[in-house]
């Protein structure tokens, strides 16, 4: 059940009443229990709309109603589960082979010195260091 506005939810109400009202005339006995389909109407409209208002409208009681809704806020609809299904993901496509080779040599004024060496192709250093063309040497 949608409700849109309370003006809507007062038609509703409205509405609802006359479906409680009639099929309190038509039941086949009179210690039978309301349909399921108009509880859960009638808590669709408690949530917009004062409780109190509903069940005096519907002519419900209080209490009925309000159980009505404890159930049907400790169980939601059940959805039914759906079965798991594979997902491939594919690999990532083959690059060509670098073309160069990078080497990295920094070197600090006491003389010691780091030397890496990579097949890979340049690297981009971030955070603001100058990148140092291959075989150069920067001093730290």
């Amino acid at each position: 059940m949608k409700i849109e506005s309370p003006l809507h939810a007062e038609h509703q109400l409205d509405q609802l009443a006359g479906q409680f009202e009639h099929w309190r005339q038509t039941r086949t006995h009179p210690s039978e229990r309301f349909p399921q389909a108009l509880w859960d109407q009638a808590v669709a409209l408690a949530a917009t709309l004062p409780p109190t208002r509903v069940a005096k409208q519907l002519r419900l009681r209080l209490i009925d109603l309000k159980k009505q809704m404890a159930t049907a806020h400790a169980s939601p609809p059940a959805v039914p589960a759906r079965p798991l299904d594979f997902v491939e993901v594919p690999s990532a496509p083959a690059c060509p082979p670098p073309t160069g080779a990078t080497q990295i040599e920094l070197s600090r004024a006491d003389g010691t010195r780091l030397c890496m060496h990579t097949p890979l192709a340049p690297l981009s250093l971030a955070c603001g260091s100058t990148v140092a063309s291959p075989r150069s040497h920067s001093q730290l």
